[in-house]
C-alpha cells in the first residue's frame, strides 16, 4: 500500500486553501489518506482537521540561512520514521526534495523548476516558463504530467460546529448573521473602515442581518474598534481575537461574507458561502479557480497591480451594495 506525504511550504492560509483540490486528488489517486507538511503559521492542524483525506499534519519552518540544514534534517527524520513511498512537493522549494532524496524515498515528485529537478525521481518537469503560471495552474500541470486525475478545481472546506474548540459565543449566537473581512496582510488590498460602516447601514435597512462578525487579525484590532466606535452600532461583533478555527465557525454561521482579498475570503469561498471579494488593486484573474464573487470598480482593469490603498476608494459603497442586493434577490 502506498504511503503518501505532500509538502507545501507557503505561509499564507489562502495559498494553502487553493491547493486543497490537488491534495485531495493525490489522495484519491493513491486511495489513501495523506500526511501533510506545512508551516505552523497556516494553523493547518486546526483548520483542516475535519477533512477526511488528511491523516496527519507536520509543521516545518522552512527557514533560510543558518537554519536551512536543521530544517532539512527535521524533514529527513520525519521521512525516515514514516517510510513514505511517495513525497509530493507542490512548489519549487528544494529542501523537501533534498531531504526525501537522502531518506531514500523512491518516488519524489514536484514541479522541478530550477534546481529542484536534480533531486526528483521523475523525468517530466514543468518548464522554466511555467514560473509565470499561478500556483493553482502549476499544481494542475504537475498532476497532469503525472497522470493524476483532478476531481475538482475548486477548494472545499468545512468545520464541525460541535467541535470542543469552538467558542460558545459564536456557536450560540442567534439571528441572521453576515461577516465582513476588514483587513489583509497587504495594506493596498484593504477597503476603508468608513466604507464598511456605510455598507452595513444600507444592508441593515434591507433587513439582511441582525449581527455582523468583523473578521481581522489581532494586529488589526484597531480597525474593528474604529468601525464599532465610529458607527455607534451594536450589531458589530469584534472577532479580532479568535483563531482560524473560530473564524471558520463564524463564517459557517454567516449567510454571506463581504471582504478584502485575503485569507478569510478564500476560506469563506471554500466553505461554499457566498463570498463577495472587494477588489480594486489586484487581478481578479487570479481568482478563477475559486468560488469568490468579485466586486470591482467601474473603471477596473484586470491583470494590473496598484499597490496603493488609495485605489480601493475607486470601489464605491453604492456599487458594492447594489451588487450584493442584486445577488441576494436573484437567489430567492
Amino acid at each position: 500500500m502506498d504511503k503518501i506525504c505532500i509538502v507545501y511550504t507557503h505561509s499564507k492560509v489562502g495559498d494553502l486553501i487553493w491547493q486543497l483540490p490537488y491534495i485531495e486528488s493525490i489522495s484519491r489517486f493513491h486511495n489513501t489518506k495523506i500526511d501533510l507538511i506545512t508551516r505552523k503559521e497556516t494553523q493547518t492542524k486546526s483548520i483542516l482537521g475535519d477533512l477526511n483525506y488528511i491523516h496527519k499534519v507536520e509543521y516545518n519552518a522552512f527557514r533560510k540561512g543558518l537554519f536551512y540544514w536543521p530544517d532539512i534534517l527535521k524533514l529527513f527524520i520525519f521521512f525516515i520514521k514514516n517510510k513514505f513511498s511517495h513525497v509530493y512537493i507542490l512548489d519549487k522549494v528544494n529542501k523537501p526534495a533534498i531531504a526525501a532524496k537522502f531518506a531514500g524515498i523512491k518516488n519524489i515528485i514536484g514541479p522541478g523548476i530550477g534546481k529542484q529537478k536534480y533531486w526528483l525521481t521523475i523525468s517530466n518537469f514543468l518548464s522554466e516558463s511555467d514560473k509565470k503560471l499561478n500556483y493553482s495552474e502549476q499544481s494542475q500541470k504537475l498532476l497532469k504530467l503525472n497522470n493524476i486525475p483532478l476531481k475538482n478545481i475548486y477548494p472545499n472546506l468545512d468545520i464541525n460546529l460541535n467541535r470542543p474548540d469552538i467558542n460558545l459565543d459564536i456557536k450560540k449566537i442567534k439571528g441572521e448573521i453576515i461577516s465582513f473581512g476588514i483587513d489583509s496582510g497587504e495594506i493596498f488590498k484593504m477597503w476603508y473602515e468608513e466604507c464598511f460602516i456605510e455598507l452595513a447601514e444600507k444592508l441593515y435597512k434591507e433587513k439582511l442581518f441582525d449581527s455582523i462578525f468583523l473578521l481581522c487579525s489581532k494586529e488589526n484590532q484597531s480597525m474593528a474598534q474604529k468601525i464599532i466606535n465610529n458607527s455607534k452600532r451594536k450589531y458589530f461583533i469584534d472577532c479580532s481575537n479568535v483563531n482560524l478555527v473560530n473564524l471558520m465557525a463564524a463564517l459557517k454561521k454567516s449567510s454571506f461574507f463581504v471582504g478584502n482579498n485575503a485569507g478569510p475570503l478564500n476560506i469563506s469561498a471554500a466553505m461554499n458561502i457566498d463570498s463577495f471579494g472587494l477588489i480594486a488593486n489586484s487581478p481578479i484573474s487570479e481568482l478563477k479557480y475559486s468560488k469568490i464573487i468579485p466586486i470591482t470598480p467601474d473603471n477596473y482593469q484586470d491583470n494590473v497591480w496598484y499597490r496603493n490603498r488609495e485605489g480601493m476608494k475607486n470601489l464605491k459603497v453604492d456599487k458594492v451594495y447594489n451588487f450584493i442586493i442584486s445577488h441576494v434577490k436573484n437567489k430567492k
